[in-house]
């Protein structure tokens, strides 16, 4: 069976290999790290026990920050690695963690190739954020007797009938996991109906809602504000946002400022995706503002000589900032079928926040936010005209939202504590068997 999945790996490697150049060539993706996918990997202190955390890409990064934080503090006699698949996620998790821990490629799932990152991490367990379950890690893993942890677990609308379709060649897989810490009960269920066994699925609550900062002062916020000569002026943020959004936003922000007297409004697009800056830095051009790239200010730590209508956040990690300086957050791939961005971030900010319909990866989240009039749903674009300009000239409303959103966050908050008692738990069976 290995042998066969091995093939079947090669197979999808060389038809996958003109994608991969072709993002080498056009977008500088995939030049690093190839001794890393390959399983050549070096630890800080080989001589401690280690955990290993996986996360695909930012936003799984992203949530594992309080989980870092608390295994640090409760497990220092472990060294702790954390390793991620794309560029983005790398550069991410080298942003948090690269000062404190080892940071690297997740190494290809082929088995000689994951047994020679087995060989070398050693991992006493391995925490695999959200789902990222693979065929020859799940069964090296087995074999050396290291458990294999889901945390955060999810299975959105869109992957469960994937995985379904192939339940009788993924259900032996799935039943090597030690453990799965699903968000919610209708996680947890799929997660039993794709061949985990029933006693090793807990529901803990999601990690991303410990990681939304619900006070205090957001750090870099006051040099953005600087930089970018905010002052009394209402910001409207559009974070995360997907293509065909920003002509969305930008055709309501014309509406907004010509036919409502928001005059002083200024906007700040920040897509999800880096290697769409300048798609985006186009589109703002075509439609007429004047507008700054914030690289160019962060990089040169200097501020605007006026006050553009526009900013694009073409930077990584600096989103928060951006939302921290808000009056009305949008929040992107949402109002297009991609399945939307993190709302967590803003509503635990206390920021009024709107979204499109398209939120299928944070499906408990919305209709958390929705049930208790923490966020606003738009339809389409003039929803999102219509709505914004509600909250733009309606403080009360718009505050009334933003301070619910908020207690949403904090009343959903504890899945940290959970999951690193169960993770205590597991290593300490292990360690006396």
């Amino acid at each position: 069976m290995r042998y066969l999945l091995n093939l079947l790996y090669g197979v999808a490697i060389v038809l996958y290999s003109p994608k991969i150049i072709y993002r080498m060539l056009r977008h500088d993706r995939y030049r690093a790290g190839w001794g890393q996918r390959l399983g050549r990997i070096q630890r800080r202190t080989p001589e401690k026990p280690c955990i290993w955390i996986h996360a695909v890409s930012v936003g799984e990064v992203n949530a594992t920050r309080t989980l870092v934080d608390r295994l640090g503090a409760q497990l220092s006699d472990y060294e702790i690695v954390i390793s991620s698949t794309t560029d983005t996620g790398l550069a991410r998790a080298k942003v948090l963690y690269g000062a404190d821990y080892a940071v690297f490629y997740f190494p290809f799932d082929l088995s000689p190739v994951m047994a020679r990152a087995f060989r070398q991490i050693r991992p006493a367990i391995v925490l695999l954020m959200e789902l990222e379950v693979w065929p020859n890690l799940a069964a090296i893993a087995e074999e050396r007797d290291v458990p294999v942890v889901v945390v955060n677990g999810r299975l959105s609308d869109k992957s469960f009938p994937k995985y379904r379709m192939v339940k009788f060649f993924i259900s032996r897989m799935f039943r090597k996991v030690s453990l799965v810490l699903a968000q919610t009960e209708e996680y947890a269920q799929r997660f039993i109906a794709l061949g985990c066994d029933k006693e090793k699925v807990i529901v803990s609550g999601s990690l991303k809602y410990d990681t939304a900062q619900t006070d205090g002062a957001v750090n870099g916020a006051p040099r953005l504000a600087e930089q970018i000569r905010l002052g009394a002026e209402k910001l409207w943020v559009a974070g995360g946002t997907g293509p065909g959004e920003e002509k969305m936003v930008l055709d309501a922000f014309a509406k907004l400022k010509k036919q409502n007297g928001l005059d002083d409004l200024r906007l700040a697009i920040v897509p999800r995706k880096p290697e769409r800056f300048g798609e985006v830095a186009a589109s703002i051009d075509a439609a007429g503002f004047g507008y700054v790239r914030y690289s160019a200010l962060k990089e040169n730590n200097s501020d605007t000589k006026g006050k553009p209508t526009v900013i694009l956040g073409d930077t990584m990690g600096d989103l928060k900032k951006f939302y921290s300086l808000a009056t009305v957050v949008f929040v992107g791939r949402s109002l297009v079928p991609m399945g939307g961005s993190d709302m967590m971030e803003p509503a635990g900010l206390g920021k009024c926040t709107l979204f499109g319909p398209h939120t299928f990866n944070f499906k408990q989240t919305v209709q958390v936010l929705l049930a208790q009039e923490g966020a606003i749903e738009v339809a389409d674009e003039n929803a999102l005209y219509e709505q914004t300009l509600r909250c733009l000239k309606d403080d009360d409303f718009a505050e009334q939202i933003a301070a619910n959103g908020q207690n949403v966050i904090r009343q959903n908050q504890g899945a940290t504590r959970k999951t690193v008692d169960a993770i205590q738990q597991i290593l300490y069976r292990t360690n006396n068997r």
